[in-house]
C-alpha cells in the first residue's frame, strides 16, 4: 500500500464509530474506544539470518516517518510517546494484580510497539508505530485511532 492508501485507511477509521466489542476488521482490529490499523505486515522470518528482518524494520520505520510528515501537515509535530513505562506497569499489574489496569489499546500496543508518533486530533488520539512481534517474527506498521487517553 502507498502512503496515500495508509492515510485513507486512517481517515476511514477516524470517521467510523468504534466497535462495541473487541474484534477484527478489514484494516486490523478494534474494540470499545479504539481502532488499530495494520497498515503493512511482514510475516515471521525463521530462515532469515537477520538481514531481511533488519531491512524490513528499517523500511517500516521509513514508512512511519513518511506518514508522520504527511500527518504533521494536518496536526502539527507529533509527540514521540514511549510505551516502555506502560509495559512495565502492565507486567507489574499482571504479576501482583495490584494497581490500575492499563486500558486498551495501550496494553496490547505496549507488548509490541516500543514507541509511537502521537497526535491529538479533535476528540481522538492518532498514533503511528512499528510493532515487533519477537526476534525474527512478524513486523507491522500500525496506526491507532482512539478516544482512550494514553496512560
Amino acid at each position: 500500500m502507498s502512503s496515500a492508501d495508509h492515510v485513507a485507511a486512517i481517515d476511514l477509521l477516524r470517521a467510523r464509530g468504534f466497535p462495541a466489542a473487541p474484534g477484527r476488521s478489514e484494516h486490523g482490529y478494534g474494540g470499545p474506544g479504539f481502532h488499530v490499523a495494520e497498515l503493512s505486515t511482514h510475516d515471521q522470518l525463521w530462515d532469515d539470518d537477520g538481514t531481511a528482518h533488519e531491512e524490513t524494520e528499517l523500511r517500516f520505520e521509513a514508512e512511519r516517518d513518511a506518514l508522520t510528515v504527511l500527518l504533521s501537515e494536518r496536526w502539527g509535530k507529533p509527540q514521540v510517546f514511549s510505551l516502555t513505562s506502560v509495559l512495565v506497569r502492565l507486567l507489574a499489574q499482571e504479576a501482583d494484580g495490584e494497581g490500575e489496569p492499563v486500558p486498551e489499546p495501550w496494553a496490547t500496543l505496549s507488548e509490541s510497539v516500543p514507541d509511537l508518533h502521537l497526535w491529538r486530533a479533535d476528540t481522538h488520539w492518532i498514533a503511528l508505530g512499528v510493532a515487533h512481534w519477537g526476534e525474527r517474527r512478524a513486523l507491522q506498521l500500525v496506526a491507532v485511532i482512539t478516544e482512550v487517553d494514553p496512560p
